[in-house]
């Protein structure tokens, strides 16, 4: 974190500390980011911490081949990239933490809903008085 240049220290090695900046620039440095190809591909990567809004109402996909206890051997160490970002400073850990909470609270009430209406979509259409009601917009097309 304390590499500087000594003619002009802004223009030094810039270490980022938020944990998406650190991913943003790993990214970064697999790429030909100078030529109009990579950085044309830099960016169209969008890096958050947590989950913002248009991506927090998606559902989430877990993918077996990445999963920690598939990949690593029991006996190997890790870390995450969160606990690298607090080892050079970034504060703003509980933050995010507190935010991913209130999602969480949030989409558990949004599946709540979604199950009741599902359950009363499928004790509709299995009552009979409906379906008189279907046999005539089925004419109409419907």
């Amino acid at each position: 974190m304390k590499k500087r240049i000594n003619t002009n220290p802004r223009r030094g090695a810039k270490h980022f500390k938020a944990p998406s900046r650190i991913f943003w620039k790993g990214i970064r440095g697999m790429l030909p980011h100078k030529s109009p190809k990579g950085a044309a591909a830099l960016n169209k990567l969008k890096v958050f911490e947590g989950v913002p809004f248009p991506y927090d109402m998606q559902k989430r996909m877990v993918i077996p081949e990445a999963l920690k206890t598939l990949r690593l051997k029991a006996q190997r160490k890790f870390c995450s990239l969160s606990d690298l970002a607090a080892e050079t400073g970034w504060t703003k850990g509980g933050v995010v933490a507190d935010l991913e909470e209130k999602r969480k609270v949030k989409s558990g009430k949004y599946f709540e809903l979604k199950q009741k209406k599902d359950a009363a979509r499928a004790k509709a259409a299995g009552d009979k008085t409906v379906a008189k009601f279907t046999s005539e917009l089925a004419k109409f097309g419907f």
